[in-house]
């Protein structure tokens, strides 16, 4: 059969006679009108263009240098891997989103981001979880304990509140430590649980311990707040102790009244305090304490207390009649008064709020709240207790979009040491953003495709490398606006602050920072006056 008689179908040539006939430039019919493509082979392109400006921050503060400088592994082989291309593997990998160390080799495949920080490898997952697991613990400890109080230890001279809460990470293989326990999203599922503090509305994680999911109690997370309380003189410790439930226990307050640190806390619903609101429901006394909560002082004393202590009811009328509403299921830690209330199970199994009716026939939703400070009037206490509801957001942002609930290995201590170097990594890119952004926080979910989802393309001519940017987002004029202002900044800083040493300027790029939460001031003082 020749070819004039063959099928079309048996008439295609080879792919390679197609591409030596065909190949080359081609001219597509788009439905936009003709468009001719072509390949660009060797071209230095990522889509994490916006790391340019952050390995500017990085550069700039040294923090990364710092970080990669004593990173306590000793290699035995001269063929090992340097510490910072360890390092400089794992932090961009959790900078663009990662959350399993299958996923750490990301910059492996884009050449650009990859020489943005200046790499001279990326080493594989395995590397990693060895440079952690085979590390000494204690050099481990010093070593993130370092690089986390020297990103807090600035706004320690400042008024501050210490929020303390925990959080579950379930576990789904044979991981050390994970064992049952508290777990109100899949009750009996082993689980690790992240114990961990914040600074108020700065939202800066000064730390994190990882413990076996049986230790959930607020008690078993306090040896590492009370490690930085010690270590700080009075005037520096934060002026408010702040926990839920789960921490209102006597040895928590004690320890508290034992350092002299101002504490609020809110204590369990037991029978003695539900007999004693019921009593206090239909009892004149109560002021409005704002939000639509009302508020009255009464001494308290539980069974298990060495003595009495202030507490404070607060109430307000129940959105819903009660068996109509279940609390909302998730995330670990408490909820602003209001959505607080102790759930109680029915026979179903359906859980539901649980309120307490007065003579009146009105339901309520309250919560009982106990602090050892005498001075604060009742009405203005309940305040600090329902702004600490935001401490919920940052166990969403670092669980769910930094990694909190991701990178699981077969044993504790690296899962110890990556929450902690997450918390490290959060915290430098909050500062970066409020940089750019000083009038919010902006979370990971929206911030990371704002500032680093940006397409660059590095060009070389002579001795000059040029990255030319493009932002698809659609706010990419005010992106560009904000990340200009971040390299203004520093070119500011360089030209007016280049006498100062490195402590002395870390300190004013903190402050300015967060310039709107410490000098709340609607006439913003000037970048050069913030000293």
């Amino acid at each position: 059969m020749n070819d004039s008689t063959k099928p079309l179908w048996l008439q295609v040539p080879e792919t390679s006679e197609l591409v030596r006939r065909f190949g080359g430039a081609v001219d597509i019919p788009a439905f936009g009108g003709r468009l001719e493509v072509s390949w660009a082979p060797g071209a230095r392109v990522t889509s994490a263009g916006g790391l340019a400006h952050f390995e500017m921050f990085l550069r700039q503060t040294g923090l990364f240098d710092r970080l990669c400088g004593d990173f306590p592994v000793r290699h035995r082989s001269n063929n090992s891997c340097a510490n910072r291309d360890i390092l400089g593997t794992a932090v961009p990998a959790v900078l663009l989103g990662k959350t399993r160390y299958v996923h750490i080799e990301a910059p492996r495949h884009d050449e650009a981001a990859r020489e943005l920080p200046g790499l001279g490898e990326v080493v594989s997952d395995a590397t990693v979880r060895r440079a952690f697991r085979d590390a000494d613990e204690k050099e481990l400890d010093a070593w993130l304990s370092r690089h986390e109080r020297e990103v807090y230890e600035v706004l320690l001279s400042f008024k501050h509140i210490l929020d303390i809460d925990n959080t579950v990470k379930p576990i789904y293989g044979h991981q050390e430590g994970a064992e049952p326990g508290y777990n109100p999203v899949k009750p009996g599922r082993p689980s690790h649980n992240h114990h961990s503090f914040f600074i108020g509305r700065a939202r800066i994680a000064p730390g994190v311990g990882v413990l076996p999911g049986g230790q959930h109690s607020g008690r078993c997370g306090m040896k590492r707040p009370w490690t930085l309380v010690d270590a700080l003189p009075p005037h520096l410790r934060p002026a408010l102790l702040r926990g839920d439930v789960g921490y209102g226990s006597d040895a928590n307050m004690r320890e508290a009244e034992s350092r002299g640190v101002t504490y609020l806390f809110k204590t369990r619903r037991s029978a003695h305090v539900r007999r004693l609101f019921k009593s206090l429901s239909d009892a004149p006394g109560w002021k409005g304490c704002g939000g639509g909560w009302q508020s009255m002082e009464v001494p308290l004393r539980l069974d298990g207390w060495e003595r009495g202590r202030r507490a404070l009811f607060i109430r307000r009328p129940a959105g819903k009649r009660a068996g109509t509403a279940g609390p909302k299921r998730g995330g670990g830690g408490a909820k602003a008064p209001g959505k607080s209330a102790a759930p109680v199970p029915e026979a179903a199994g359906q859980m539901e709020f649980e309120f307490v009716k007065d003579m009146g026939g009105r339901e309520w939703d309250y919560c009982a709240l106990v602090t050892n400070d005498a001075a604060m009037d009742a009405a203005a206490i309940s305040q600090p207790y329902r702004d600490r509801g935001d401490c919920e957001n940052n166990f969403d942002e670092l669980k769910n979009q930094w990694g909190w609930a991701g990178f699981t290995t077969s044993r504790l201590k690296p899962c110890r040491v990556m929450a902690r170097l997450i918390a490290v990594v959060a915290n430098w890119w909050n500062i970066f953003c409020r940089l750019a952004d000083p009038a919010a926080h902006r979370e990971a979910v929206t911030s990371r495709p704002a500032y680093m989802s940006i397409m660059g393309r590095i060009v070389e001519s002579g001795r000059r490398r040029t990255i030319h940017l493009t932002s698809t987002h659609a706010e990419s004029g005010r992106i560009r606006r904000a990340l200009d202002a971040v390299a203004a900044f520093f070119r500011w800083l360089g030209s007016t602050a280049g006498q100062l040493d490195e402590r002395a300027r870390w300190l004013l790029i903190v402050r300015c920072a967060f310039r709107r939460i410490l000098f709340p001031d609607p006439a913003l003082k000037p970048l050069s006056a913030i000293r």
